[in-house]
């Protein structure tokens, strides 16, 4: 006699976030971040819109901004600064230059170094409106083609205040999970500009990791079209 085959079971396919949803949190965050830092979906999105931004406004718009920050303040049209990026790799963020030049390229290693507050002397005439409209960041786009940026993400922190951060913030370090944005949930919910005020950092912090819990391509979209709204009207939590 033939072995008796028995009949195929229907295999239900498992839910990844529903086995995520079951690991501890800092596990669970963990394993989001990465469904994040490899979805195809969203590095698609990263690369096409820049590819389209760079063609259609870029071209165009970076050419007058750099002759703009050249004719009205002395130094280079570009700052870089060494930032923490996805599981603390350093990465060379891209700006534009909003502040006076001093020579320093990167004072976010120096024991000098300080936080834009509002009504801040560094900052130049042109540099405030960039800083208002956010424009001051459109060269990292440079980044997210290089794939050490995304479009949407937790914003990369300067080094110093980063460490700073890290020492008085609990759960301050899984934000750096996720691959960081040029602009992101904090962001659009206004937690930018300084993080003196008691509270201010935590706040960001807290919207960050939410972002990284509760991330969806079409959450990246929202927040893509809440930050060209604030383009064209400002933030005043921009300084």
């Amino acid at each position: 006699m033939g072995k008796l085959i028995e009949p195929q079971r229907k295999i239900k396919p498992i839910s990844l976030l529903r086995v995520i949803r079951k690991l501890p949190p800092e596990q669970g965050i963990a394993a989001k971040a990465q469904i994040i830092n490899y979805s195809s979906r969203k590095r698609l999105l990263d690369l096409t819109v820049s590819f389209f931004a760079l063609l259609f406004i870029f071209s165009w718009l970076f050419p007058l901004l750099a002759i703009l920050i050249r004719i009205t303040s002395k130094g280079p049209i570009f700052y870089i600064q060494s930032r923490n990026g996805c599981n603390d790799q350093i990465i060379n963020c891209y700006k534009f230059r909003t502040m006076t030049w001093h020579g320093n390229e990167d004072e976010s290693i120096s024991s000098k170094y300080q936080q834009a507050t509002k009504n801040d002397d560094r900052i130049t005439a042109f540099g405030s409106f960039l800083r208002k409209t956010s424009l001051d960041e459109l060269p990292q786009i440079w980044n997210v083609l290089m794939g050490e940026m995304s479009l949407v993400g937790p914003r990369p922190h300067p080094l110093k205040l980063n460490e700073e951060s890290e020492k008085n913030i609990d759960n301050y370090s899984l934000r750096y999970l996720a691959k960081p944005g040029i602009t992101g949930w904090a962001q659009v919910n206004g937690a930018r500009g300084g993080t003196k005020q008691p509270g201010s950092m935590e706040r960001r912090v807290e919207l960050d990791i939410w972002y990284i819990n509760n991330w969806s391509f079409m959450l990246d979209i929202k927040i893509i079209f809440k930050t060209v709204i604030n383009v064209f009207i400002g933030d005043k939590n921009a300084y």
